[in-house]
This record gives structure tokens, sequence and C-alpha cells, in this order.
């Protein structure tokens, strides 16, 4: 379904193709839902897949996840093939493809630390207001400064407790630090935690290098993030491929403008990237989009309507595939015609008017040729997909993850020494300190005659030989009010743990954050 050189996508009064050496110049799929977006991004996998490009996509539906299996000869089909001048040359194939998931309960497990993502994307993933972020970036700086591993999210709550105790101190050194706004980060945690997002930070950390393989083959591995149950926390959805993408830019070296990518990046629901999102962020997404071209990485945002993507990110999508738009509002009707006016105009073809027109498998579709320039835009029909159209069942999907070259990989979580424990033996070795200091104090008041001191500091009276009684009772009292402190102690560091330290280094962080990489 796709020559060496371009990947079909239908036809119109020609051939509709996508020129591979332009593939990376990234793309839009858009459309009103239910006409067709999600077969146009699965053709496309498949197509990037056979030219021996991996692919990254959202299955948001549970749809795509038929990319893994072939299709079934069905009637619709046979008809689609004909009408696009596949007779005859259209077979039904499976596409190597590896099942991702957040959750860890359809596919592999994604992981990614919290010094990875950075405070701007935590941020955003926590729906802090300015003062929040700052205390943030006030956390992370401490924990570079002070050598702390930030990990996971007990690393995070530990930090921000010791935020919290020297807020004080802090304040002087990196600015405001109140412990109001760490209150609020903290209430925020305990949010994202109850939606799974503990099981996005930990170790191992995905390699990014595991999305870039292809198969024995040679064809291109479609990588299948599961994001049906990841829908219901939207925001961490919206993170982690922000977080992916600043991933991909920042480990794969320059290659310019190859001749065909080495990965394209689907973003479906693309709206949620954006939504709310700070001016700062949405001007990284834009930086990073410019950038990562260079580095022959396509991105395809696939969304219901365009102005779902900031003008400044939509304005670098050369190659296009616009499905139905309905115009029932002021606000659909401004859609339609943004959509309209960015493709390049057909003198033959009210392209605003066809835009209401397009049945279900029918785009309007322009791709970048010759020396970069958009072609004009044309009524297409979208070719089938050569897998199944529809979801896997449990089974067929185990089997997949079980036979995976990931397999075994990820499946294990990773715990080593980092803020959490370092915090807690600090806690420890200053709870050891007082204890020497007072017993010190108190053998030096024993030899000079003086009153004993009780670990809470109360002094005994000194009780005459037959004052027994009176003294015990007073001891007793002690010793209980001393249990009590003992066993807060106790509570404060009952999950302190020991494995070891590598600390002394500088903590990594992703383009998005607000920290350079280093070693």
């Amino acid at each position: 379904m796709s020559g060496s050189e371009s990947i079909f996508i239908g036809a119109s009064t020609r051939d509709e193709t996508l020129t591979l050496k332009l593939a990376n110049r990234h793309g839009l799929i858009a459309g009103a839902t239910g006409t067709g977006k999600t077969v146009s991004l699965q053709i496309l996998a498949e197509g990037f897949s056979n030219a021996g490009v991996p692919v990254f996509c959202a299955d948001i539906k549970g749809d795509l996840a038929g990319l893994s299996v072939a299709g079934e000869s069905k009637n619709f089909l046979e008809k689609r093939a004909r009408e696009v001048g596949l007779e005859g040359s259209y077979t039904y194939e499976a596409s190597p493809a590896v099942f991702w998931d957040l959750l860890g309960e359809q596919g592999h497990p994604i992981r990614t630390t919290v010094s990875e993502i950075g405070p701007l994307l935590l941020a955003q993933l926590l729906e802090l207001n300015d003062t929040q972020e700052g205390v943030l970036n006030v956390l992370f700086e401490l924990a570079d400064d002070e050598g702390l591993l930030l990990l996971d999210l007990k690393d995070l709550r530990a930090m921000l407790s010791h935020v919290a105790d020297r807020a004080s101190e802090l304040s002087t050194v990196y600015g405001n630090v109140s412990k109001s706004s760490v209150g609020a980060i903290q209430r925020r945690l305990l949010v994202l935690e109850r939606q799974g997002g503990e099981n996005f930070f930990g170790e191992p950390a995905l390699d990014i290098r595991d999305f870039i393989r292809t198969a024995p083959d040679g064809r291109g591995i479609v990588n299948i993030l599961a994001a049906d149950k990841l829908m219901s926390s939207p925001r961490l959805y919206g993170v982690f491929l922000l977080w992916l993408l600043s991933e991909l830019f920042e480990e794969l070296p320059e290659i310019g403008d190859p001749d065909k990518p080495k990965l394209v990046f689907f973003f479906d629901e693309a709206h949620l990237l954006f939504n709310d999102a700070s001016k700062a962020l949405v001007e990284k997404v834009e930086q990073v989009v410019r950038l990562i071209r260079s580095k022959g990485v396509g991105v395809y945002f696939v969304t219901q309507n365009p102005l779902d993507v900031p003008e400044t990110v939509l304005s670098q999508l050369g190659n296009r595939i616009q499905h139905a738009l309905r115009a029932f509002t002021p606000r659909d009707q401004k859609a339609v015609r943004a959509a309209a006016e960015t493709f390049r105009p057909n003198p033959d073809l009210d392209t605003e008017r066809v835009i209401t027109e397009l049945g279900v498998g029918e785009a309007l579709v322009s791709t970048l040729e010759g020396k970069g320039i958009p072609s004009v835009v044309q009524r297409t029909l979208i070719r089938p997909p050569c897998s199944r159209l529809g979801p896997v069942t449990q089974a067929e999907r185990r089997g997949m993850i079980q036979s995976s070259a990931v397999f075994g990989t990820y499946e294990r979580m990773r715990d080593r020494v980092s803020a959490y424990e370092v915090l807690a033996d600090r806690a420890e070795e200053t709870q050891r300190q007082e204890q020497r200091r007072r017993e010190k104090e108190e053998a030096q008041a024993r030899k000079k005659g003086e009153p004993r001191k009780t670990r809470t500091g109360f002094q005994l009276p000194d009780f005459g030989r037959d004052d027994r009684p009176r003294r015990e009772s007073v001891e007793r009292r002690s010793r209980r009010s001393s249990q009590r402190d003992s066993v807060l102690e106790a509570g404060l560091k009952s999950a302190a743990r020991s494995l070891g330290s590598s600390l002394g280094r500088a903590l990594v962080r992703g383009l998005l954050g607000s920290l350079k990489r280093g070693n």
C-alpha cells in the first residue's frame, strides 16, 4: 500500500500520497466524531510501518489495537478498494505492534522520574498557580543543590515536607516559600495519586530507544498506548505526551531531512494537550515541534477541530487530512472557515462548502510536494486499512504482550536510594545526635549532683530515702511522657529505608523542565 518513496492515502482526480521525505514536516488529521479520523490514522500508521518507520499512537477508543491483527474481508472494504484503484492488490495483514499502558494493565508499563519530567510539566499536571509553581521550582533547585534524587512521588512528598520545615531559611536564599503553597501542592498530589499518577513515576524509566525499533522483516514497530482508561485523567494523558515529545527531542541526534522519518508520533485528542496550558508551556511545545523535525521525527496532531491547536503550532503542520466538520454554531462556522483557509486553494472546489458535505471515509487532502510546497486541496476517498477495523480480544492482547521483545524489561518496579530515604536517614541521625546530647547533659548533671532530667526535659526532684513511693510515681509519669514522644518519632521515620547511596550528581530534566540535562 506504500511506494518506496510515498504512502498511498486515497484517490481524488489522482492518487493522493504522502511523500516520506517530507513526512517529518508534521501533519494534522481533523474532523468531527464519526467521520473517519481513526481510519486515516490507521492507514498512515500502516504505511509508515511498511516503509520501515516506527510509529507511536494513543488508542483512545480501543480501535487502534486492531493494527496488530490482519483485517477480515468485508464487502464495504472490498468496494472501497476498487473505488480507489486497489483492485487485485488489496490484501489483509497485521502490522508489528507493541502495547504500552501508563497504568500497566493493558500493555508494558511506562514510567519516568519526577526529575526527568521537571517542574514546568509537573506544575501543569498538578494544575498549580504561579505562586505554587514557584515553590515547586525552589524544591527542584534545592534537590539539585543537595544532591537529592527525585524519582517517584514519595520522594516528592518527602521533599515537600522538607521544604515546609525549612521555609523561613529557604525564603532568604531562593525567594519566598510559603507553607500554605506547600500544603496546596500536597493536596494536588493526593488527587494525582487517586487518578493513577503514582504508576507513572518511578524506575525503570522508559528507554526511548524501545520506541524506535523495527521488526525482523524490516517494518517499523507500531507502539500503541492503551489510553481508554487514561482518558479519565486527561491532564495526565496530555502531560505524558508532551514529556514523551521532549524526551525524543533530547535523546535523538540531529539528522536534518532524512529520506524517511526516524519516528512518527500521533497526538490523538490534541485539544487535551493545550487545554488550560500556560503561555510558557505552549511556547515550549511550539519550539519543540519546530525543532524536532531536524531529529527526523514527524508529529501529527489528531483532533476534532483545527482551532484546538494553537496557531503557532498549526502553522507548522504541512500535511493535512481534513474530514467533515459541522457548522451548527458560530464557533463551528469559524472552525470551518479557518480550516478552509489553511489549504492551498483549488479553483474547481469550494473548500469551505465541501468540508460540511464530506461523507464518512472522505476527506480534503493536501500534502507537501516538490520543495515543500502544499499540493492543491482535493476531495479524496480514503483507502481501506489492511489491518482489523476494531479492537483486539484480551487473549490476543495478552499473547502479544508476552511475546514482545521488551517483555520483562519494565514489568517490575525498581526502588533505589533517593530523596525519601536520604531525608529519612537525616531525620534518624538528628534524633541520635539529640539523644547523645541529652545523655551527655544527664551525665554531667549527675557528676555535679544536679537534679536529673527526663527525656522530656522534666527535672526530677531530689527525693529523700524515705520518700520512695513519691519518687517512683513521678518517674512513671516521666516514662509515659517519654514513650509518647518515642511513638511520635517512630511514626515520622517508620518508612525509612537504607539501600545504599548514589548521590553527588546533578539531576536530569527533560527539555520542558527548567534545568538542562547534565552528567
